[in-house]
C-alpha cells in the first residue's frame, strides 16, 4: 500500500513474538488495545536500532462475536475461519504507530464492520482452491481487493483500514514530519 501511494520505505522485520504479546495482555483488554500493543511493539522494536529513523508499526486484529482470530496455518484452520465468519459480522481494527529513536510520536487506530454472506459449502470449496495459499497472510483468509469481495453482503469502513493500515492518516502524519510534500 505505501509503495502504491508513492511512499519510498525499506521493509525491516521487527524482532516482536505476536504470540507473546498476545498471551501477556490483560484479560479485559478489547481488540483494540490489541492491535495497538502490537503495532507499538513492532515501530519499537525496529526504531531503537534504526536512529533517527521515522519507524511505522502496524498489526491487525479481527474480532467476531468476542473472539479474537489468528492467522491460519494452513487450509483446514482457514476453512474453519471462513466457516465460523460465513453469515455474521465481524470487524477489523488495523492500528498504525510511529516511532522515532525509540520514542512513539505518532498513532492511529481504525476500524471496519464487514458482514459476510451465507455463501454454500461449495463456494467456500470453489474459493479456498482460488486463493491458497495466499491467503494465509490475512487474518479473515481473505483480500478484499480480489476475489475475497465475493465473501461479502456488506461492508462498512475504509478500504485500508480492511487491507491492513489506516493510511490516509499514516500519509497525513508523514506529510506533518517531513516525509512527503504538503
Amino acid at each position: 500500500m505505501l509503495s502504491a501511494a508513492g511512499v519510498a520505505f525499506a521493509a525491516v522485520a521487527p524482532a516482536v513474538d505476536e504470540d507473546e504479546v498476545r498471551a501477556g495482555m490483560p484479560a479485559d483488554a478489547g481488540p483494540q488495545a490489541t492491535a495497538e500493543l502490537l503495532a507499538e511493539r513492532k515501530a519499537l522494536s525496529v526504531s531503537r536500532k534504526h536512529k533517527g529513523a521515522l519507524v511505522i508499526g502496524s498489526d491487525q486484529v479481527l474480532v467476531c462475536e468476542g473472539r479474537l482470530f489468528s492467522k491460519a496455518m494452513d487450509d483446514n484452520q482457514a476453512r474453519r475461519t471462513l466457516r465460523a465468519l460465513r453469515g455474521r459480522t465481524h470487524e477489523l481494527i488495523s492500528a498504525a504507530i510511529i516511532a522515532r529513536d525509540g520514542n512513539l510520536i505518532w498513532r492511529e487506530t481504525d476500524t471496519a464492520r464487514l458482514k459476510m454472506r451465507d455463501f454454500s459449502d461449495a463456494f467456500l470449496e470453489d474459493y479456498l482452491r482460488a486463493e491458497l495459499p495466499g491467503v494465509l497472510g490475512s487474518v479473515g483468509c481473505y483480500r478484499i481487493e480480489g476475489r475475497g469481495a465475493q465473501l461479502f453482503a456488506r461492508i462498512e469502513g475504509d478500504q485500508f483500514t480492511i487491507r491492513g493500515l489506516p493510511l490516509i492518516p499514516l500519509l497525513a502524519a508523514l506529510r506533518a514530519h517531513g516525509v512527503l510534500l504538503p
